[in-house]
């Protein structure tokens, strides 16, 4: 399951945002990840059923590019150097795009159990 966000909370207060969101772009550009051209859905562990079902989802195009951002950042990591700036994942194409089908997949096995906790009764 995914973990709890606060950011609805953060994003319905306008004060409380201009002073969260500078910081969150600031801590994940520091975090690294993006300096070897990853994305953050990048960084979602695969073990998961409900992950492996949401790659599966992917579109053709997408699941090449995760492979290809996946490689090429092991390579960095081999060689312990980073991607020139204009390769490097920048801010604005940092969008999730695996999370959206997660929540998806989530919703659709919590509609499921509760379909099938269903209780029919005559009235």
């Amino acid at each position: 399951m995914s973990a709890p966000s606060i950011a609805p909370f953060v994003l319905k207060r306008p004060w409380l945002s201009r002073w969260m969101i500078p910081l969150a772009n600031w801590y994940a550009d520091l975090s690294g990840y993006r300096k070897i051209g990853l994305r953050a859905d990048d960084l979602i562990p695969e073990e998961t059923p409900i992950v492996q079902q949401a790659l599966k989802r992917l579109p053709p195009k997408e699941a090449y590019d995760r492979v290809f951002r996946m490689r090429r950042a092991f390579q960095c990591s081999l060689t312990h150097q980073l991607l020139p700036k204009e390769e490097q994942t920048k801010s604005e194409d940092d969008v999730p795009y695996l999370s959206p089908l997660i929540a998806e997949i989530e919703a659709e096995i919590k509609e499921r159990k509760d379909l099938d906790a269903l209780i029919v009764s005559r009235k």
